[in-house]
């Protein structure tokens, strides 16, 4: 089974040809950095206005990469939600031309089941898998949370807590604002960080214990914001490079420790991270650091696969169509997650 994957949630326009065994034939991504960088941030209209212009060529590009043609594709799948709506609509109006033109399967797509399965991916190399059930950490710009993934579907994902303000990538990219780091802010404040000293500059993660899944990111930001209004002068380069290397410290073992703790409570020995923020390398090492010293075996997806593409719906929609599972034409966008990320209405300890 071939499957084309559309997402176009946020600010990358994206395609990919990818089969029912996850492996990734084409994936292609239009980023819209540039776009949204003088302003700070995404800016909703702009998002979906590029979209409009940039998804047909995108995925001409990934038939292209692929050396398919239309004929080889054996359905459709698209993100329906969550995220911007705007920009979901477009992706979510094409796949479904798409769809009624070819006479092809249509799916919808969560985002964040993308995320939670794109360590499934194939890109090269054969490499070891995760078993079910796993824990899996979904820490993005827009999303933090942790669960407990029996099976790749709605169902088999079982929220076991998550932050009850910001996302830990806006954190990251509201602090790197607040220092004049500029947009993307995960990269910048990771840039930066290697040549500071957390030692120096007392920042502390709330709800850093590890008794419960939970997590707030709101209060470190608040900190890195007075530390910067209660300056008389400007913080020098090496000051900035402490206050990043703090952040980052602080808030990595916060997510590390806490994916850990889940996995020893749950009786569970695979973890898997996800995201965007997946990509940040002291994450990585300070979780396989924690891991180790419990026997868990730890899965990250390569740096593609971290941030929004369209392989990753790819294969979550080839699990869909495997299963016989389809989607009518009153398929919509909705800014809403069907996997909930809250322990307040999941499972989730406190």
């Amino acid at each position: 089974m071939l499957v084309l994957g559309l997402e176009s949630s946020c600010d990358e326009t994206a395609a990919a040809l990818v089969d029912g065994n996850g492996l990734v034939r084409s994936d292609v991504v239009h980023s819209q950095v540039a776009v949204h960088a003088p302003y700070g941030g995404v800016i909703p209209e702009l998002a979906s206005r590029d979209h409009v212009r940039n998804i047909g060529p995108v995925v001409r590009a990934a038939l292209a990469q692929a050396n398919a043609r239309w004929s080889d594709v054996d359905g459709i799948a698209v993100t329906n939600r969550p995220g911007l709506v705007g920009a979901l609509l477009v992706g979510v109006q094409v796949a479904k031309g798409l769809a009624w033109g070819l006479g092809k399967p249509l799916v919808g797509v969560d985002h964040l089941m993308g995320h939670l399965l794109a360590v499934f991916l194939e890109r090269g190399e054969a490499a070891d898998k995760p078993r079910f059930p796993f824990i899996g950490l979904l820490v993005s710009g827009g999303h933090t949370a942790i669960y407990r993934v029996d099976a790749p579907t709605p169902e088999g994902i079982v929220p076991l807590g998550g932050t009850r303000d910001d996302a830990a990538g806006e954190a990251f990219d509201k602090v790197a604002k607040l220092l004049g780091l500029g947009y993307p802010g995960g990269p910048a404040i990771e840039r930066s960080a290697r040549d500071g000293d957390p030692s120096r500059v007392p920042l502390r993660a709330p709800m850093a214990s590890a008794a419960s899944c939970e997590m707030s990111f709101s209060g470190i930001k608040t900190q890195v914001a007075q530390l910067v209004a209660n300056r008389s002068t400007p913080l020098s380069a090496a000051e900035i490079a402490d206050t990043c290397a703090s952040f980052q410290t602080a808030v990595t073992t916060v997510l590390a420790r806490k994916t850990v703790s889940a996995a020893v409570s749950e009786g569970v020995t695979d973890v898997v991270i996800g995201g965007g923020v997946a990509a940040n390398r002291a994450l990585r090492e300070r979780l396989a650091e924690a891991a180790e010293r419990h026997a868990l075996r730890v899965f990250v997806p390569p740096f593609q696969s971290c941030t929004d593409n369209a392989a990753m719906i790819a294969y979550a929609g080839a699990t869909r169509l495997l299963r016989g599972e389809r989607d009518g034409w009153d398929l919509v966008a909705e800014s809403r997650s069907i996997l909930r990320e809250s322990t307040r209405k999941g499972r989730g300890r406190r």
